[in-house]
């Protein structure tokens, strides 16, 4: 159990700290936030730290650093219900850019990974994150054709041939 501990505290290390990435794209938690508008588009600040579970100050801050970059625009309403917020232009192309730098990172972590490796890697991550539910059984792993034979889930910048579920998020 420590090792499996140590590999997850240093996993979120380098995924929160790592601050912005190299091309001046948006930090870890930006990313998040913009994840999130790009998928509510009209949501508050409070949808933002309700579904995080983080302090509205927090996000108000992630917010700024979107808003100053001008990824992120907030509609005029009464101040009482928040403001609306929506991506802009560059806040899609900003999040599209740095959502294939994070899929590609993926991709050479897992090159030379078996596809069935990697299916079976997913399942065990989802099993992880799920936590221990009652009744569940975790499905044996399918013999995996060649990674040119697995569809691609269209809309799903997952891993091809395994499927989303509800409640999933790719981005956050």
């Amino acid at each position: 159990m420590a090792a499996v501990h140590a590999e997850l505290v240093q996993l979120a290390r380098e995924l929160v700290a790592g601050g912005r990435d190299a091309q001046g794209g948006p930090s870890f938690a930006q990313h998040s936030v913009l994840s999130f508008v790009a998928r509510n588009p009209g949501c508050r600040a409070t949808d933002i730290s309700d579904a995080f579970g983080v302090n509205r100050s927090t996000v108000s801050r992630q917010l700024r650093g979107c808003t100053d970059g001008g990824w992120v625009r907030a509609d005029s309403a009464p101040v009482r219900s928040g403001r609306p917020l929506y991506l802009t232009a560059q806040g899609v192309a900003v999040l599209a850019a740095a959502d294939r730098r994070r899929f590609d990172d993926v991709r050479a972590r897992v090159d030379g990974w078996s596809p069935a490796e990697i299916a079976q890697f997913a399942l065990i991550l989802r099993r992880f994150r799920d936590g221990p539910l009652a009744g569940l059984e975790v499905p044996e792993v399918p013999e995996v054709p060649e990674a040119s034979a697995i569809p691609v889930i269209p809309g799903v910048p997952g891993v091809p041939g395994v499927p989303a579920t509800a409640g999933d998020d790719a981005h956050a």
